[in-house]
């Protein structure tokens, strides 16, 4: 007894399952893709805000040792008033000097350390930003006067007249 054959069938539902499984497991890919993609973003910025945190602490803690010198060192009270309020104390002497009267400083260019000039060799010299001046030469306009200075007076008082 011999079976007889079934005709082959052209309708195999074989390659129909296998592009799905393969169409599934692509889209399975790509999901897990864009998932690491926003994790490690996600872990990025987690980082950027720790990074903040500790700033921000740092920056308060600064702040609060500031505000304890600020209620317990009269002399910073002092310095902070004279620097950035202008203030000065009832015995101080001042002096004050016309607008414009002191000429600012140029900057001063940064000078290379002893050992560096010297593996360098010599260097050519470099032109200074202000005139030349030679020795024994007059000088043209009014002499420059004093910079302003706060001169503190003994508790006592001014010196009166003599008498």
């Amino acid at each position: 007894m011999t079976r007889p054959e079934a005709p082959a069938r052209t309708d195999s539902f074989r390659p129909v399952l296998g592009a799905t499984v393969v169409l599934f497991l692509a889209l399975l890919a790509i999901a897990a893709l864009k998932s690491y993609r926003d994790l490690s973003a996600a872990r990025a910025h987690e980082h950027l805000l720790a990074v903040q945190i500790a700033e921000t602490r740092a920056r308060s803690e600064r702040l609060r040792l500031r505000i304890d010198r600020l209620h317990h060192d009269p002399g910073m009270l002092e310095r902070l008033a004279r620097e950035d309020l202008g203030m000065v104390h009832p015995r101080d002497v001042i002096i004050e000097l016309p607008d414009g009267a002191v000429a600012p400083r140029p900057p001063r260019e940064p000078q290379p350390p002893q050992a560096m000039t010297a593996a360098m060799g010599p260097q050519p010299p470099v032109p200074s930003p202000l005139p030349a001046v030679t020795p024994g030469a007059e000088r043209v306009g009014p002499p420059a006067p004093p910079p302003a200075v706060a001169v503190p007076v003994p508790a006592s008082g001014p010196p009166g007249p003599p008498g």
